[in-house]
């Protein structure tokens, strides 16, 4: 903190009066896409030793020549104990992130938020599909040959999905125990059951607790009885939770199968089982 009149100020005041520090993040929820990312976020937000960026920097994976201290002062200032956030999804895919992140501090805590593949999938195609609604059908993109059933792992949307390949990367730089995986669907059925897991792991005092949610029934998920820095109830915007397109049952089960023993390996892998199959 800097010096005269505001010496000594803490908490709101001393951030009004221009206090603080802007620092480099000591956690990132580094994935994965459609997981559940951008409600993990606003949750913890809530929290008051939480400072997040709101925007994906995506430094990581397409800003990384801009270097460290135009990403360092994208970030919030923040006081002694608070800790600084963002979120880019597709850092968890990214081939060079591991050793950049781990160059910016071997330390860093890192967050993936992971959800069964198949509607993860669905889930993608259902966003990419409500920008481009001339794109092909999810079972056209799905197989590279109908007829064979060959899956077409070179679509994003499938690759993604693929955790065990992805974090064996995430391994090469970082100990398993400084990676913390959340359930994208307890996420939605147990908020606070994964948000107190989370806090633990970043060390913080568990403060967002069952008081802070209530369950939307038409939309499908938790909302926050009070957002931070608002005294209004908050939900996610409207481009979450669309509702998802029929998927022919076959081409579903097909998948299902291809990602089995991937999502085997995924659970042997982080000693966690997340019940997909």
């Amino acid at each position: 903190g800097g010096g005269g009149a505001a010496a000594g100020t803490s908490g709101t005041l001393a951030l009004l009066l221009g206090e603080g520090s802007k620092r480099l993040p000591q956690a990132i929820i580094i994935g994965v896409k459609k997981g559940g990312t951008r409600a993990l976020l606003e949750f913890l937000r809530v929290h008051p030793d939480v400072r997040a960026v709101g925007a994906e920097p995506h430094f990581f994976d397409r800003n990384y020549e801009r270097g460290l201290a135009w990403y360092r002062d994208l970030m919030p200032r923040t006081l002694e104990g608070q800790i600084t956030m963002e979120k880019t999804p597709s850092y968890f895919v990214t081939k060079e992130a591991p050793a950049r992140i781990s160059s910016m501090s071997k330390g860093t805590k890192l967050i993936v938020v992971v959800r069964d593949p198949v509607t993860r999938a669905i889930s993608d195609y259902t966003q990419t599909l409500s920008k481009k609604p001339d794109i092909p059908t999810f079972e056209s993109l799905t197989f590279k040959n109908r007829t064979t059933g060959l899956i077409d792992t070179s679509w994003s949307a499938i690759q993604i999905g693929i955790y065990a390949k992805h974090l064996e990367n995430w391994l090469l730089y970082f100990p398993i125990r400084q990676i913390l995986f959340v359930s994208g669907e307890r996420l939605i059925s147990d908020p606070a059951g994964e948000l107190g897991r989370v806090q633990d792991f970043l060390g913080l005092k568990r403060i967002i607790t069952d008081k802070h949610f209530y369950f939307n029934k038409t939309k499908g998920f938790p909302c926050l009885k009070k957002a931070e820095g608002s005294s209004k109830p908050h939900c996610l915007g409207k481009t979450k939770g669309r509702t998802h397109p029929d998927i022919d049952q076959e081409v579903v089960q097909r998948l299902r199968d291809f990602y089995r023993p991937f999502n085997m390996k995924f659970y042997q892998m982080t000693g966690q089982d997340f019940g997909w199959d």
